[in-house]
């Protein structure tokens, strides 16, 4: 290992020379992540065992590698402690937790006794690149609401491995986060999305709650193929415990794919085929911009209002609000953090990031 390029708790970013080239290149030099609550902490000059199956691959976000080990630096075992909840089930990595709804955790009555949310609005979303947007919506309404993170395990399993929720929760605009099914590393460890959504609710005090997968979104150009799927069953999981859920929109109007220009496929079959009717689904109003704020904009996102005129059709058994976004412009762009949806900036598809906005102030406003 020759450099490390950066740390946060849990985290470590580094930089390694490796013993043979990567498939099909001459690249010896390489990034990777080590999560030291499990690998340890790499110091410079270790040596250390590295995945490097997705930079092989030449994926985007996972573009890293990833540190198995520290052969020579083995971390020590973990004190003895409650917590018999395993996540990464059955994998060499494989980590043991103290889950909010352990029987050994101090919350395990109250997750034992309540079973409602008191129609708390949960916001289900397809990207991780939605959550600072969605949040960005909340503080436009009132920037006192707390709001908590609920991890899936759709794509990436750590939570350290976000740098947004990181950014987000330096800022003070996250009160928490909960990693839930085989996901974790987060403020709290929960068995489910539902009992993530108790713990969110009677644990941390959330006014409002986000469901998104990490970073890593998969998809495979087919109709049921991806990883955000599941949106539709967080939705009803959010009905099912008494809570308001609340369909944020995946929409673009800089996707070079037809499939996600305007309300992107995504969106549309976890809705009408996943999640049961009567959702609350924000449709933003982009009639409502500012003419000053277009201007910022690549491209003027009302050039999707007719595609998505045409869609929502498709949507007739939820409850569809068209959302203002007059002010949010100016909210995306206080962000602590960088917004970007498929290497995509605020300003070159502003339609992704204010749909995401605009669910956000509606929930604030419920």
């Amino acid at each position: 290992m020759t450099t490390i390029r950066s740390t946060r708790p849990g985290y470590t970013e580094v930089e390694a020379d490796i013993d043979q080239a990567l498939p099909g290149t001459t690249i010896t030099h390489i990034r990777a992540i080590a999560y030291t609550e499990v690998v340890g902490n790499p110091q410079l000059g270790d040596t250390i065992l590295v995945n490097v199956s997705a930079l092989a691959k030449r994926l985007g976000t996972g573009g890293f590698g990833l540190v198995v080990a520290l052969p020579d630096a083995l971390p020590t075992d973990p004190p003895e402690g409650p917590g018999h909840l395993v996540k990464d089930r059955y994998s060499p990595l494989q980590t043991m937790v103290l889950g909010v709804d352990d029987q050994e955790s101090e919350h395990h009555e109250t997750l034992a006794n309540e079973e409602s949310l008191d129609e708390m609005p949960v916001l289900a979303a397809d990207l991780h690149s939605s959550l600072p947007a969605i949040i960005a919506g909340v503080r436009m309404v009132d920037p006192e609401l707390r709001i908590a993170y609920v991890l899936s395990d759709g794509a990436a399993l750590p939570a350290r491995f976000s740098q947004a929720v990181a950014g987000l929760k330096d800022a003070g605009w996250l009160q928490g986060t909960i990693s839930t099914g085989q996901s974790w590393g987060a403020d709290l460890e929960a068995v489910t999305i539902h009992t993530g959504l108790l713990a969110a609710k009677h644990v941390l005090g959330a006014d409002i709650a986000i469901v998104a997968q990490g970073p890593g979104n998969l998809g495979t150009g087919t109709k049921y193929g991806f990883s955000g799927l599941v949106t539709g069953e967080h939705l009803n999981a959010a009905a099912l415990l008494g809570g308001t859920p609340i369909g944020v929109l995946r929409m673009s109007n800089a996707d070079a794919r037809g499939r996600h220009f305007g309300v992107s496929h995504h969106s549309l079959t976890s809705l009408t085929e996943i999640a049961r009717p009567g959702m609350t689904i924000p449709v933003p109003d982009f009639s409502t911009l500012a003419e000053a704020d277009r201007r910022e904009m690549d491209t003027d996102p009302a050039a999707v209002a007719e595609v998505v005129a045409a869609q929502l059709p498709m949507l007739h058994m939820h409850e569809q609000v068209d959302v203002g976004l007059d002010g949010l412009w100016a909210g995306l762009k206080s962000s602590p953090v960088g917004l970007s949806t498929m290497g995509r900036r605020l300003p070159a598809d502003a339609a992704a990031f204010l749909a995401a906005a605009a669910a956000g102030r509606l929930a604030a406003e419920i």
